[in-house]
C-alpha cells in the first residue's frame, strides 16, 4: 500500500495493532523511525496510513493489518470528515443492495465487498455505522445501546407505531422498532440515511405494519410528520439548542402546556413529542437534569403534571447517557391523557444506574398499571403525590425524593456488597506505580517565563453571577471535589475552557489543579485556567507539579480567604519526551484519587445502611 494517500489517527493505529492510544503514545516517544504527521493538529495529528502500516509490520507489531481496517481507511479516504457521513451511507445502502456507488471508489468497493463476503452483510453495515460514530462521538451524541433498550422498554410492549423526531443515527429508533411501524427525521441528510440502514438491519425495513422510514429534515421548524400520530415517541433531543426557532414558532399549536423558554429548547421538544402521540400514548425523551428545576421552566412544568402529563422522571448517572461528558440526565416518560382519564395523583421518581435498569422499569410497568400505587423504596423509586411538586419551584429532580438508603433489604444488601466489593477489587488496579528516584532536585521554571516563550497562556475568571441557564459552568467545587457539572450560567463574556486545559482551584486543603477532558465547558469564578500548548507541554505534568510545587504561589488576602498567583508557581524544566513519561504517572494518580473518593462515599453510604439495618430488624448478623 505504498502508494495509498489514506491517514490514520492514534486512535486508527490502536486498532489497527490490538492495543491502546498509551501504547501508541509511547512508540512515538521511544522510536525515532516512528512515522512523523502528515496532517491533522498538534492534539490530534494523522498519519500516513502506509506508513504505519509498514512501521508496524517492520516492528512485529502486527502480522498483517486486519481487512476491515483496511475498508476502513478506504472509507476515509473517499472523502474529507465533512462528506464521510455520505460516504458511508452509500456504502451501507450498496450493502443493503440499494442505489449504485457515486461517491464509494471502485477500490474501496472491492474491499468492503470482501469484508461483507467473510463476515457478512449485515456484520460490514454494522461495522460501517460503528466505527462512523465513533469517528464523530465528540459531535454526535448518541443513545449507549443500554440506554436506548431501557428508554424502548419503558414506551411499553403495546406501541404498534414508534416517531423519534431526534433520530441521529438510529440507535434508539432501531431499539424501539421491533415489531412497530417506525418513523425518524433526522436533520442531516447523511445520517438520515445511516439511521434508514440501521432501521433495516433492525428489521424494520419491509412490510407496512413493521417497517421503517426516515426523512431528512428540522422536526421544530419543518416536521416531516405534520400529520402523524402514534403510540409512542422516543427521542435523544439535542441539548441547550439556542437556535431552535423561538422566534419563528412563537404561536405554534405545539406549544398547549406554554410557549417553550428562548434557552429551554428541550421543551420545545417535548412539547413536539407530545404533539404526535394518540391518546393514551407514551413518549420517552432523555433530557438534560438542568431540565428539573430550571425556574424558566416553571410554569411548563407545573402544567404537565397537573394535567397528568408528566408520568416519571428517571435519574441517570453523568457520563453514561448525555454524548460522554460529565452532565446529568433524567429521562422523563409522558403520557397524553385521553378524554375520560381520571387525573393522576402521583408522578414515579427513580434513580438507575447500568446494574438496576431492569429493576426501574419494572416499577415503572407496575405504576403504570396502577397510577395509585404508593412505591417507597429508599435510594431507588419512590411515587410522590403531585401536590408535593407543584410549589414555587416546581423541582422534579429524582434525588429530592427518593430519602435514603438506610432501609436496606436483605437483598438490596447482597447488591450494594458485590457492587463495593468490585468496585475495591478495581480500585486495587489503579494504585498507580513509581520506581526510587535520584533524589535531586530537577531544573524549574516559572508559569511566568512558560508564558512569556508562548509555552502556555493563562486567563483568570475572577467573580461574577451564576444564573442557572445556558451552559454547563465548572466551579471550585467541581475542580476541588469532582462529581459531575450541573451548573449552568450565560455564555456572553465568558471564558470557554478547551480539552487539555489545566483549571485551579483553592480550597482549605490547599491547590487543587484538573486537567479538563470533556468539551463545552465555561470556567467559572475564582478560578485559574492554564492553557499549555502541547508541543511544549503536557497538561497532566503542568497540573501535577503545579498542585505539588506551588505552596510559594498561594497568599492570603485582608478578607481571609487565600489566592492563587499562577506565574509564581514553577515546574520542572523537562523535555517534552520527559514531561509524558510523568504525566502518565500524574493522570494515574488523578484517576486513583477520583476512584478512591467515589468508593469512600459509596462505602460511608454502605456502612450507614448497614447500621440501620441492623437496629431495624431487617438484617441480622451471620450465623
Amino acid at each position: 500500500m505504498a502508494g495509498d494517500e489514506a491517514s490514520v489517527t492514534a486512535a486508527d493505529i490502536a486498532r489497527m495493532a490490538g492495543v491502546g492510544r498509551a501504547a501508541v503514545s509511547n512508540w512515538r516517544r521511544r522510536h525515532e523511525d516512528f512515522p512523523e504527521p502528515v496532517g491533522g493538529t498538534a492534539t490530534s495529528p494523522t498519519f500516513s496510513l502506509g506508513a504505519v502500516e509498514a512501521w508496524l509490520l517492520q516492528q512485529g507489531k502486527v502480522a498483517e493489518l486486519p481487512l476491515r481496517e483496511r475498508v476502513w481507511q478506504q472509507v476515509r479516504a473517499a472523502g474529507d470528515d465533512l462528506r464521510l457521513g455520505e460516504v458511508v451511507a452509500e456504502a451501507a445502502e450498496l450493502l443493503l443492495g440499494q442505489g449504485r456507488p457515486h461517491t464509494v471508489p471502485a477500490p474501496a468497493w472491492e474491499l468492503i465487498r470482501r469484508y461483507a463476503e467473510e463476515e457478512g452483510g449485515p456484520q460490514a453495515v454494522r461495522f460501517l455505522l460503528d466505527r462512523y460514530a465513533d469517528v464523530h462521538s465528540r459531535r454526535l451524541a448518541e443513545t449507549p445501546a443500554e440506554i436506548a433498550d431501557f428508554m424502548a422498554h419503558l414506551a411499553g410492549p403495546g406501541a404498534r407505531s414508534v416517531l423519534d423526531p431526534a433520530c441521529g443515527l438510529g440507535v434508539l429508533l432501531a431499539a424501539a422498532a421491533p415489531g412497530r411501524r417506525a418513523y425518524g427525521q433526522e436533520y442531516d441528510d447523511s445520517l438520515a440515511r445511516l439511521a434508514r440502514s440501521r432501521l433495516t438491519l433492525a428489521g424494520a425495513g419491509g412490510a407496512p405494519e413493521t417497517g421503517g422510514e426516515v426523512r431528512a429534515g428540522d422536526s421544530l421548524r419543518h416536521d416531516a410528520w405534520p400529520d402523524l400520530t402514534v403510540d409512542a415517541v422516543v427521542c435523544h433531543p439535542p441539548f441547550n439548542e439556542r437556535h431552535w426557532g423561538y422566534d419563528e414558532l412563537t404561536s405554534d399549536p405545539r406549544w398547549e402546556y406554554g410557549l417553550p423558554p428562548k434557552m429551554e429548547s428541550e421543551l420545545a421538544w417535548v412539547q413536539h413529542a407530545l404533539a404526535h402521540l394518540a391518546p393514551g400514548g407514551v413518549a420517552v425523551l432523555l433530557m438534560p437534569a438542568i431540565a428539573a428545576n430550571r425556574r424558566s421552566g416553571r410554569r411548563i412544568r407545573s402544567n404537565l403534571l397537573r394535567r397528568g402529563t408528566l408520568r416519571a422522571v428517571i435519574g441517570l448517572p453523568p457520563k453514561v447517557a448525555s454524548g460522554g461528558t460529565a452532565l446529568p440526565v433524567h429521562i422523563w416518560v409522558l403520557r397524553k391523557p385521553t378524554a375520560d382519564d381520571p387525573t393522576p395523583s402521583r408522578v414515579l421518581m427513580a434513580e438507575a444506574d447500568l446494574g438496576n435498569l431492569d429493576a426501574v422499569a419494572e416499577r415503572w410497568r407496575e405504576f403504570r398499571a396502577d397510577p395509585d400505587l404508593d412505591v417507597d423504596r429508599p435510594g431507588e423509586s419512590r411515587t410522590v403525590p403531585i401536590i408535593e411538586l407543584v410549589d414555587e419551584d416546581v423541582d422534579v429532580t429524582p434525588s429530592r425524593y427518593l430519602g435514603t438508603e438506610e432501609q436496606v433489604s436483605a437483598e438490596g444488601y447482597l447488591l450494594l456488597r458485590e457492587r463495593l466489593a468490585e468496585r475495591l477489587g478495581r480500585l486495587a488496579t489503579l494504585v498507580p506505580e513509581a520506581v526510587p528516584g535520584t533524589g535531586q532536585e530537577l531544573p524549574s521554571v516559572t508559569l511566568a517565563e512558560l508564558e512569556r516563550i508562548g509555552a502556555l497562556a493563562v486567563w483568570q475568571a475572577g467573580r461574577f453571577e451564576i444564573d442557572g441557564s445556558g451552559d454547563p459552568v465548572l466551579t471550585d467545587r467541581h475542580v476541588l471535589d469532582g462529581g459531575a457539572v450541573e451548573t449552568r450560567t450565560r455564555p456572553e463574556g465568558r471564558i470557554r475552557i478547551e480539552p487539555g486545559d489545566v483549571v485551579t482551584a483553592i480550597g482549605t486543603g490547599g491547590l487543587a489543579t484538573r486537567v479538563i477532558e470533556e468539551p463545552g465547558l465555561l470556567l467559572g469564578p475564582r478560578l485559574v485556567l492554564l492553557r499549555p500548548d502541547p508541543d511544549r507541554l503536557d497538561p497532566f505534568f503542568l497540573a501535577g507539579f503545579v498542585r505539588a510545587l506551588s505552596p510559594g504561589a498561594t497568599t492570603g488576602t485582608q478578607s481571609g480567604s487565600t489566592r492563587f498567583d499562577p506565574r509564581r508557581a514553577q515546574v520542572p524544566r523537562l523535555s517534552v519526551e520527559e514531561q509524558r513519561r510523568y504525566g502518565d504517572t500524574f493522570r494515574g494518580i488523578f484517576t486513583f484519587e477520583t476512584e478512591l473518593r467515589e468508593l469512600t462515599a459509596s462505602g460511608q453510604a454502605a456502612a450507614t445502611a448497614l447500621t440501620h439495618a441492623l437496629a431495624a430488624g431487617t438484617l441480622a448478623p451471620p450465623t
